[in-house]
């Protein structure tokens, strides 16, 4: 399924309300380390990825591991709208009527790739991933995709250095650059700024490219390219997004990491247009 840039943002928006409204009913609250990452997902989904949602075990699929586990709702949510993963299981998640937990988990005949509950395991395995691609002789993409808090695991930057080790240009790790990570900002934990990620990216001999992470053309821009254009070395894309992005009680809020909002609280808002809009 391809969509137009404008058709995009609809279908953000729809998987906006969609996470928001499941996510509230059903009491799980890591809701805005969730709705950071809609967009890069919509994009990727809907327009980059080459992938057959009625056959999620299609060999030349690429393959996406979403690293940032907690932050899980929009892939939940994605994969239900695209038919992948049965809807009960994603209305009902969360709750003792559904097998989907809070956390990614893998579940291949449902879409989900990996499981990465525990921060830092998720690039070493898209690593795995792509170079496995190569040894099969096999051309899917792999799409990996980090919050700016895992950048504080060793195990991310051990399967950077190894990735361009071996050259693995069939890899793109996508960071999610909220600025927060749990209950704080990241500046406030390790003062890890935005210049010292690409500073620290170059330095490991990479080459980072930063793209506002809600403006769709240009996600999509920078998604294609990485997985079209040749090299030796893993891609790189910093997403900068806010974290909560959509819900004006949340966005760039710490305390919002896992926290249901009030009722008081929603009726703040939203920032983009939704069915609560219209």
């Amino acid at each position: 399924m391809e969509l137009n840039t404008t058709q995009l943002k609809k279908k953000a928006n729809q998987i906006r309300d969609d996470v928001i409204a499941v996510a509230v009913k059903n009491g799980a609250g890591h809701i805005a380390p969730s709705l950071s990452s809609i967009d890069i997902l919509v994009a990727l989904y809907y327009r980059v990825m080459s992938y057959k949602a009625h056959d999620p075990f299609w060999q030349k699929r690429d393959r996406l591991v979403f690293s940032k586990g907690h932050g899980c709702y929009a892939v939940y949510a994605i994969l239900a709208d695209m038919g992948i993963l049965p809807k009960k299981e994603w209305e009902n998640f969360y709750t003792p009527a559904s097998t989907l937990l809070g956390c990614a988990e893998r579940r291949p005949e449902y879409g989900l790739e990996a499981a990465c509950g525990s921060l830092g395991h998720g690039l070493p395995i898209a690593v795995g991933l792509s170079l496995g691609a190569r040894l099969k002789h096999r051309q899917y993409h792999t799409f990996c995709i980090l919050g700016d808090g895992e950048l504080q695991e060793g195990s991310t930057w051990e399967a950077l250095q190894f990735a361009v080790k071996y050259r693995l240009s069939g890899l793109t790790v996508i960071i999610d650059a909220n600025r927060l990570q749990a209950m704080d900002f990241i500046v406030n934990v390790l003062d890890t700024k935005n210049t010292d990620k690409i500073n620290r990216l170059k330095g490991f001999g990479l080459k980072p490219v930063v793209v506002p992470g809600h403006d769709m053309a240009k996600l999509v821009h920078a998604l294609l390219k990485s997985k079209e254009t040749t090299g030796n070395v893993p891609k790189v894309i910093i997403a900068q997004t806010i974290k909560g992005f959509g819900l004006k009680c949340m966005e760039n809020v710490p305390k919002f990491h896992f926290r249901i909002p009030t009722h008081q609280e929603l009726s703040l808002g939203k920032s983009y247009t939704g069915k609560a809009d219209d």
